[in-house]
């Protein structure tokens, strides 16, 4: 039995030999399949966490954004109220009508008036238009000391112009200080998204460097600064270039908001001038005169537009950098000469007039700000920011004027009965007087409105998040390269080749919107 057992196996040692072979090779590969379908599965998930982190961050950074813009809002809006001072032309208005009706109660003491509708309802509209622009708008404590100031010591003052003249600077200055506020929020929206999505798509690239240099046990990405090398500041994750980049906000506040007013009022000058404040407009027409006002603002065509240079309102001229910084308290006045009123560096030994200087051409704060320049010059910028005034504007004449100055429904709000006819808007009429008023009210609503009614339109273009969405995510891979010398230069010569490519196929245009949709799929997962 023993015997022939060997004598079996013995003759069946080659078909044994293979199947072991066989088994083996299967469970080998079996094993090497399992592990790489593992690490498919756990490179997936890691890729899922990492998108999800970065969507989490981006939105964050949007939420920043537009809770900046809301802390910023009220000091451009302190500046323009008081620069064009509405309630103080009502103020004067005012005073001449009660001067008016006082001389006219002093003739007719002895006499009774005669009747006479026409003037009195002329005089009774007046008075009803200058009670709501007083009565609706917010007076603010310098114009109120001004007027007062006004009235006691320089009285003579306001007399000078006649009534038809304060009229009509009561027109010309309510439009357009609510004009100038909506491309004052419209442009620091689209300034704050650049800066806030600049500094956070280089701090999560100091975050993936920092995190690269450490051993992988902890996944987690974090914004501290742990290391003692420079290395994030190389990539700008200082907070000292931080704090000052994000500082120059500060000339759109001060200096900026000014060139956009005298542009805006050249334009409502042209158009609302000759114009009536007792006449009846259309709600068409006055929806034509706004479009008016914005093509002399804006550009009447599109070649206009994307020539129009919206730089110089953003940002200082280059050789300021420093100015702003001084004026904005970032950085401290070097004290003044005995021989000279310029100032100079404490630390000087001579007295060499201190000259403004920029950032040099290598530091971060330099490159932050010329990236910014290159954003603001871009179409998509223009394309964006017209988006954005197409909102606020729409908002302004197509909702509050339409309802609160032209008696009309809502668009939005629930539609009519079927047995009640809906008014013709081509039709509806209202006076320009009673348009100021809502202008004026408006005007406030614009720049310190709780909610603010404006910033929520403003927030509902999705174009914006898209155009913050491409900020956050560009130039990620071109800004790992950075340092690697030919290969760095090679990737940027080839996306310049690719991106050429795009532009001569779709035009400017097409190229903006199918890097938008791209960027934007990737950074929301739609």
């Amino acid at each position: 039995m023993i015997e022939s057992t060997r004598k079996w196996l013995k003759r069946n040692r080659t078909t044994f030999a293979v199947g072991a072979g066989v088994l083996g090779a299967g469970y080998i590969a079996g094993q090497y399949v399992l592990s790489k379908v593992a690490e498919t599965r756990q490179r997936m998930a890691e890729d899922r966490v990492a998108k999800e982190n970065l969507r989490r961050r981006f939105q964050q950074n949007q939420e920043d954004c537009t809770i900046t813009v809301l802390a910023l809002l009220p000091t451009a809006t302190e500046n323009i109220v008081d620069d064009l001072p509405v309630e103080q032309i009502t103020q004067d208005l005012q005073r001449k009508r009660a001067e008016r009706l006082g001389r006219s109660a002093g003739r007719s003491d002895g006499a009774a008036p005669a009747p006479s509708s026409g003037p009195s309802s002329v005089t009774e509209d007046d008075g009803k238009s200058l009670a709501s622009l007083q009565t609706d708008s917010y007076v603010h404590a310098s114009q109120t000391t001004a007027s007062s100031g006004e009235g006691e010591g320089h009285g003579a003052s306001p007399l000078t112009k006649s009534k038809a003249q304060l009229w009509n600077d009561l027109k010309i200055t309510s439009i357009t200080r609510s004009f100038t506020l909506l491309y004052t929020l419209s442009l620091l929206t689209l300034l704050t998204r650049i800066q806030l999505n600049l500094l956070g798509r280089r701090n999560y690239l100091s975050s993936v460097v920092s995190l690269a240099s450490h051993s992988p046990q902890d996944p987690t990405i974090s914004l501290e600064n742990r290391d003692d090398d420079d290395a994030e500041q190389s990539w700008g994750n200082d907070f000292e270039t931080n704090r000052k980049f994000l500082t120059f906000s500060w000339w759109l506040l001060h200096r900026g908001w000014r060139d956009v007013k005298e542009r805006v009022e050249a334009a409502v000058k042209t158009v609302f001038g000759p114009l009536n404040p007792k006449e009846d407009i259309l709600l068409e027409k006055l929806s034509e005169l706004i479009l008016d006002v914005r093509r002399k603002v804006e550009g009447a065509t599109p070649e206009e537009r994307r020539s129009h240079k919206w730089l110089p309102y953003l940002l200082p001229p280059h050789g300021e950098e420093e100015t702003v910084l001084r004026e904005s308290g970032i950085l401290k006045s070097y004290p003044h000469t005995q021989s000279s009123s310029v100032p100079v560096p404490p630390s000087s030994s001579t007295q060499t007039p201190f000259q403004p200087s920029s950032p040099s051409p290598s530091s971060p704060l330099r490159r932050l700000l010329d990236e910014t320049s290159d954003l603001v010059d871009s179409p998509p910028f223009t394309r964006i920011l017209t988006l954005l005034l197409d909102t606020t504007f729409s908002h302004l004449a197509d909702y509050q004027i339409r309802t609160d100055a032209y008696r009309l429904p809502n668009p939005s709000a629930i539609p009519w009965v079927q047995d009640v006819p809906e008014p013709d808007p081509g039709l509806a009429k209202a006076k320009l007087a009673n348009i100021l008023v809502v202008m004026t009210r408006q005007a406030h609503a614009i720049g310190n409105g709780v909610p603010n009614r404006y910033a929520q339109a403003i927030e509902g273009v999705k174009e914006l998040e898209a155009f913050a969405a491409v900020i956050y995510s560009s130039h990620f891979e071109f800004e790992a390269l950075e340092g690697n010398g030919l290969e760095g230069d090679q990737e940027m010569q080839g996306r310049e080749r690719r991106g050429d490519e795009k532009e001569e196929e779709h035009g400017p245009a097409g190229a903006a919107t199918s890097i938008f949709d791209g960027v934007w799929g990737k950074i929301t997962g739609r």
